[in-house]
Formats: structure tokens, sequence, C-alpha cells
């Protein structure tokens, strides 16, 4: 017998490949179709687009993944932490000898999972700012264009359309979208990006309307989706979410600039009501007309005061009237009396202006002038030559050495009136800064002797007495006085003369009282 036989050498021998491809085919066939609940561990999103997760409770964990072109059809993206119920078909990877899930489809385990997962996505977002109302933009008073977007089958764009014709028609551009399901969130992210990238061309909504009906948080959970917070909070065009019920509230709730508890709600607070308006417009219009009236009112009342004022124009013109007509008879006559005295005035000037008598002035000034011109010339040749002479004279006399010395002696001269000029301006402002000082003593001197004098004292009711011009500080010193004078903070006043003592009578005797 062969030392390396067993009993079972009849068994068949697989190779390795054809043992993975046997458990691969058992797995596939006994769990082709399987629903797993768990909670989700690590995720992973490589380039390729796959989605690699796990799926573990306390005890065991098992490998998932969902392909690329299933990943994009996901009602609810994976993430780490989320209690969810997987739905997908075993296999096994037979590279790494191990199992897997396939997963096709996720849903949370239930509504305290998907409250769970929401808080934890709007804690996140507003932690980024995306919810802070520094970012909202108030709303248009009366846009010209309004967008929405929503499902142009339901009910609610008929409510909008309906609530905008009753309160103020305007124009309005609907982008169909689908409201619920794995298709909601992109395109309702791609409506609110579309209309903001509009070209110039085509008319731009002034104010975007994201709405639906109600429904359930798994109905309204595509407008939870990260995608679609994000487009409403970079909305540049000023937005209202009108998701849902009054109830109802989802993440673009927080993102958009305003919430509206409806759809018909939001259509409310896009435009005002015409009618109201108009009839503002007429209580307006009608003040305006009732203000106009008073102030011409006013006007014309104060301008008939004005004029009864005024003095009568005729009254105004007749002193100016009668002033002219008086001037104007006088005027011919004043004209001829002007004549006749210039033409007599003319005459006996005429008389005494003969032809020769002025050609022999005119003949007897131009020899006198001739003459004192001679004299003259005459003149200024002998100061001529008397200068030149007495210049001769001095230069002769003058030498150079001398000249030198008279020049230095009159730069001398020069420098001392400059040394002269400033002693005397130094002593000038000596003196001036002493008599400053001694002003300033003065004056501290009248303060001094005006705080430390009587007249302090005799504001406070004291008095000072004089007698003879001597101040008295006794009774009998004022006795003696012949004239006393009381002097008081305001002025003095004269008491009285010398007072004389009084003399006692003499007492009679017993024998004159009979």
């Amino acid at each position: 017998m062969d030392l390396f036989e067993t009993p079972d050498d009849n068994a068949h021998d697989f190779t390795v490949s054809e043992l993975s491809g046997a458990v691969k085919r058992v797995i596939e066939g006994e769990f082709g179709q399987v629903r797993v609940r768990g909670e989700i561990g690590r995720v992973s999103r490589p380039a390729s687009g796959h989605l690699y997760y796990d799926l573990k409770d306390d005890r065991s964990v098992i490998a998932a993944i969902t392909w690329k072109g299933q990943a994009g059809k996901l009602a609810v993206r994976p993430e780490e932490g989320m209690e969810v119920i997987a739905t997908g078909r075993m296999t096994t990877f037979p590279g790494q000898s191990k199992y897997q899930l396939i997963v096709e489809d996720i849903r949370p385990a239930g509504a305290g999972a998907l409250m769970a997962m929401l808080e934890k996505r709007r804690k996140a977002l507003a932690a980024e700012g995306l919810f802070d109302e520094a970012r909202k933009r108030p709303l248009p008073w009366l846009p010209e264009v309004i967008g929405v977007v929503t499902s142009p089958s339901g009910a609610v764009i008929r409510d909008i359309l309906h609530r905008l014709a009753d309160r103020f028609p305007r124009h309005v551009l609907i982008w169909p979208v689908a409201v619920q399901g794995e298709r909601c969130a992109p395109e309702v992210a791609a409506a609110i990006r579309g209309f903001n990238d509009l070209p110039a061309g085509m008319p731009k909504p002034d104010l975007l309307i994201v709405a639906r009906g109600g429904g359930s948080l798994e109905d309204l959970w595509g407008f939870n989706e990260e995608i679609v917070v994000r487009a409403a909070a970079d909305s540049r065009i000023p937005l209202i979410s009108a998701v849902g019920h009054e109830t109802d509230t989802t993440l673009i709730d927080f993102a958009a600039d305003r919430r509206a508890p409806t759809p018909t709600a939001a259509a409310e607070m896009a435009v005002p009501v015409r009618a109201d308006l108009l009839a503002a417009v007429d209580q307006r219009g009608a003040a305006l007309s009732r203000c106009i009236a008073n102030t011409f009112a006013h006007r014309d009342q104060r301008l008939r005061d004005l004029a009864r004022a005024l003095p009568r124009p005729e009254s105004l013109m007749q002193v100016a009237v009668q002033r002219f007509d008086s001037w104007a008879e006088k005027l011919d006559g004043a004209l001829g009396v002007g004549v006749s005295n210039r033409r007599a005035r003319l005459t006996e000037l005429a008389v005494h202006l003969r032809p020769r008598l002025l050609a022999d002035l005119t003949a007897r000034g131009r020899e006198q002038l001739a003459d004192r011109a001679r004299a003259l010339e005459g003149r200024m040749d002998l100061r001529h030559e008397r200068a030149a002479e007495r210049l001769a004279g001095l230069a002769a006399r003058l030498a150079p050495a001398r000249a030198r010395a008279m020049a230095e002696a009159a730069r001398d001269v020069v420098r001392g009136r400059e040394r002269l000029a400033g002693v005397g301006a130094q002593l000038d402002a000596s003196a001036t800064a002493r008599l400053r000082g001694l002003s300033d003593r003065l004056e501290a001197v009248d303060r001094l002797r005006v705080t430390l004098g009587h007249h302090q004292t005799l504001a406070r009711g004291y008095a000072v007495i004089r007698g003879d011009g001597q101040v008295v500080t006794s009774k009998a010193a004022a006795e003696k006085a012949a004239v006393l004078e009381a002097e008081f903070h305001d002025g003095r006043l004269t008491l009285s003369g010398r007072v004389p003592k009084k003399t006692r009578a003499p007492k009679p005797s017993q024998g004159e009282l009979f």
C-alpha cells in the first residue's frame, strides 16, 4: 500500500478557480434577491463612480457595492452611521475569497433614521453658512417675470397661476421637474441653476418659486438633498420655497430667501393685490387733488389780501403825469430863451475877436518864447562849464590812497549806524518788556489791594466811621469830633456835628414848690 494513499482517493480534485466558481454559483442561486437591514460603515467613492461601503450590526460585517450606473438612481445616498434597508443580490469576489452584496436600492430604516440623517445634514449645511440670514435677499415688490419650478401636471401650478391672475397678472415661466423620486433632486437643482443662467436675449425671471404639494417625508426627500439646498443658496434670483403643507419642513426652506406655507401663499407673497394698489392710488390722487385745490384757494385769498393793501395804479401815476405835463409846457419857452442867451453871448465875444488881433498876439508870443529859449541855453552852458571845472579840481586833489581811506571811513560809518540801530532796537525791546512787567505788577498790586482792602469787609455789612477826616475807633473820640462821616461799601454819608452833653436841670428847692 502506498504510504500517501487515503481511503478518499476516489474524490474529485477541485482547482481553486473551480471551487470559487462553485461557491459563487451556490451563493448567487440561494441569495439571488435579498433585503438586508444594517448600519452603513465606512463609505468609499473612488474616481470610477462606484460606491464601496460596509453593512454591519453588532456582530458581523458584509461588504457592499453599488455600481456607477445604479449609484445615480439611489433615492438616498449612503452615509456613514445611517441605518438602512439595502436591497440587492449576494455574490462572491474570487480574487479575495470573500462574499459581498451588490446593492441596487437603499431605503432608510424607518422615519427615525430619516429624521436623524436630516438633522445631521441640516447641521452640516448650517455650519457652512448656507442658512444665514445675511445671505437672504429681499423679494422684488412687483416682479415682471416669475419662474416656477414644479410639476406641470399637478394642482400646484394651477393654484399658483389662478392666485397670480386674481391678485396681479404677471408673466410666468414654468420649468417642469419631477417633484418626487430619484429624479427629483437633480432636476430641481438643474432648474434653479438654469433659470439663473438664462442668456440675455431671453426673459429672465425676477423671482423664483419652487413648489410642491404635501406628502410624506419620503415623498419630500428630494428637496432635502444637498444639491438642491446648494442650488437654492447659490441662486442670484430671489427664491420662495413652497414645498408641502404648512407643517412640512424641508432643507430648501432654510436656504430659500422666503418660505411659504403653501404654494398659494407663495403666489400671494410674490405679487401685491392690484385692486388694493388701484384703491390706494385713487385715495392718493383724491388727497393730492384736495391739496392742490386748497393750495390754490389759499394763494388766491393771499393775492386778494395783498391787492387790497396796494395803492391804485392811477394814483401812483397822477403826480408823475402832472409833473411831465408841466415840464412839457415849459420846454418850448426854455429852448427859445436858451438859444437867445447863447446867441447874445456869442455876439459879444465876436465883437472883440478880430483876425489881426489874433495874429499880433501870436507873433508876440513867439518872440517871447524865442527870447526865453536863448536865455535858457546860455544859463545851461554856464552851469555845465562851472560843474566841469569843480569836478576837475576835486579829481586833482583826490589821490587813490585817500579815496580808499574815505571809502573805508564811509563803510565804517555805515556799520556804525547799523550797530547803533541794532542797539536802539534792543533798548526799545528791553524798555517795552520792563514797562509790560511793571504794568503786570501794578495790576497784581491793585487786585491784591482790592482783595485785602477794607472794601470786602464793608460789603459784608460793616462801616468805617471818620471824625474830622480821621478814622474814629472809640466813643470818646467820636464825641470830640466836629463832623462824623460813615463809609459804606457803596459810598459815604455824613452823620452829624458834635453832640453837646446834656445838662441835668437843677432840682427845685422846697421853697420853690409854691
